[in-house]
């Protein structure tokens, strides 16, 4: 007993003396002579790890250009991220054309998504289910997955979020043609490739049966695609390459019955390229043979005819084996229903501030081809903006003044910068003096309304970014940025003035840095517009083109 009246004391002093014990059961068997002891401690360093916030709960909805960006060039350790999307794979879209005819197989272009995460070394979380319904007011969204189902047996589940990416991308657009959904293949998943490529050959073998007149296996092998933009003609370009440098040869009874045909709205195809390049590649493919319609308009495809419109014509209906529908871009369901619930309607995309916030909506970010920014024009600011520069409250502006504040202007604004570029202009106050007409430099006063005239027009080069792998990329990479230096921008901002607000913006807004684009036109041959107005077309080019794949 003394021995255990000695253990006791001594584990009671050490239980006053050393607070990292915080809790002691000593447990004493006298009739055997026996002691147990049993100690629950907790470090100072735990309980003082216990006290450290949560990480922020960042979920990214989406798999594609935008989402995957992102999620390469974010700061994981700083955040509990999770992403959700029905497709566990990136695709390299560019190519997705050429998965068509067999140039490229579908694993050269495609990454698992688990690798990315596996290489970011991060706690990611990845659930392979689709979004159905993002819900701002409770911050979260509902998902559903196709592969496991939960207990109730709909594979549904909810994700609270802090932070919410929405990179989803867009699904093919078919101005509710009817027909178009039944009766045609779409190009925007390795899927859809791979469909279209068992496709072509069924065409052929199709119209190798015996049996058949030769008008039959004519609209067999008619291939139309319906869209002028880029994944059109490139697929057409892909199409004409194989089934004369492959199929013809296995093939060589049905060879003078092919026809591919190419039909646009507008009245050139590649629209969104130099005109050099869109005459290149109309007298290209009339040499090639490919048929191009431009002016006509789809209004119904049946299960064997096409029926278009033309301005000048009535309905003309054309015969048809295969139809690849490439027209531009749709809104997915789920964006649908956000965007009513956000007041956003009558909207083709999300929109979303400078900094791709969504607009009334407090920690939802959109980028990708769901979403466009609302730059905001200098006539709505312009009040505000002169309130800023004049510091004297003078009520009048002098040259000094609007030079302290014009790169504040040029990084809120970029559109001035344009603007001034396009009149071959210096900066603002070349553009200011302008407007005066010949006054000294140093002598120029500005009232609100010479202020409001000499800024009039800057807004005309506010543009939409085009929806394009180059565009989503760039936003996930400067989103993800943004997002590993929240917490000192927040201390210490570093983006522009606010011009309705007092202080800085935390970060500068996004500014896209066009770095060309490339129309593969077949025969080895791609065009490219490359800043600078600068054009290159020609087999040089292609392997040019083949270079930004191989990086």
């Amino acid at each position: 007993m003394r021995f255990s009246a000695f253990f006791f004391d001594g584990a009671s002093r050490a239980f006053h003396h050393r607070p990292t014990f915080s809790k002691l059961v000593v447990i004493l068997a006298a009739s055997g002579g026996g002691l147990v002891a049993y100690a629950d401690s907790k470090s100072d360093h735990a309980i003082e790890s216990s006290r450290v916030a949560p990480k922020k709960k960042v979920v990214v909805l989406g798999t594609g250009w935008a989402g995957t960006t992102f999620l390469k060039n974010l700061d994981s350790s700083l955040y509990d991220v999770q992403v959700v999307s029905p497709r566990n794979y990136f695709t390299f879209t560019p190519l997705l054309p050429s998965i068509t005819c067999g140039t490229v197989e579908p694993r050269s272009i495609v990454e698992p998504i688990r690798r990315i995460i596996k290489k970011k070394g991060g706690e990611i979380k990845f659930w392979e289910a689709e979004c159905f319904k993002i819900d701002p007011t409770s911050k979260k969204i509902h998902c559903r997955s196709d592969i496991g189902t939960n207990l109730d047996g709909n594979g549904e589940f909810l994700l609270d979020y802090d932070y919410l990416v929405i990179a989803i991308g867009a699904r093919a657009n078919t101005f509710n043609t009817p027909g178009v959904v039944e009766h045609c293949h779409f190009l925007k998943e390795v899927e859809d490739a791979q469909k279209i490529r068992r496709s072509v050959m069924d065409c052929f073998e199709r119209a190798s049966l015996p049996n058949l007149d030769a008008e039959e296996r004519k609209r067999i092998l008619h291939f139309v695609i319906v869209g002028g933009g880029p994944s059109g003609i490139e697929f057409a370009a892909e199409l004409h390459d194989f089934v004369t440098e492959d199929l013809f040869k296995l093939y060589p009874m049905v060879q003078d019955l092919v026809k591919i045909s190419v039909i646009e709205a507008g009245e050139h195809i590649l629209t969104m390229f130099d005109k050099r390049i869109t005459k290149f590649a109309e007298e290209k493919f009339q040499r090639d043979g490919i048929e191009v319609k431009t002016g006509l308009r789809v209004v119904e495809v049946a299960d064997k005819n096409i029926t278009m419109t033309h301005k000048s014509t009535e309905k003309m209906s054309v015969p048809y084996g295969m139809v690849v529908w490439s027209t531009g871009i749709g809104t997915r369901p789920v964006i649908m229903d956000f965007m009513k619930q956000i007041g956003q309607v009558n909207r083709r995309v999300l929109a979303t501030d400078e900094w791709l916030r969504v607009h009334e909506c407090n920690g939802v970010y959109a980028l990708g081809d769901c979403a466009t920014i609302s730059q905001r024009k200098v006539m709505e600011d312009i009040s505000a903006i002169f309130k800023v520069a004049d510091k004297d409250n003078s009520g009048t502006l002098t040259v000094k003044e609007i030079q302290d504040v014009l790169d504040d202007i040029c990084i809120r604004y970029p559109q001035v910068e344009l603007y001034l570029k396009s009149k071959q202009m210096s900066d603002i106050v070349d553009l200011i003096m302008d407007s005066k007409g010949d006054v000294e430099k140093e002598s120029v006063e500005l009232d609100i309304e010479e202020f409001k005239r000499a800024l009039a027009n800057v807004d005309s080069q506010v543009k939409n970014l085009p929806a394009t792998a180059q565009v989503a990329a760039q936003q996930g990479n400067y989103l993800a940025k943004c997002f590993n230096k929240m917490k000192d921008c927040e201390e210490s901002p570093e983006g522009p003035l606010r011009m309705r607000e007092s202080g800085r913006h935390h970060f500068r807004p996004f500014r896209y840095k066009h770095f060309g684009q490339f129309a593969p036109l077949g025969g080895e041959q791609t065009a490219a517009q490359l800043p600078g107005d600068w054009i290159s077309i020609g087999h040089s080019t292609q392997w040019l083109w083949y270079s930004v794949y191989a990086s």
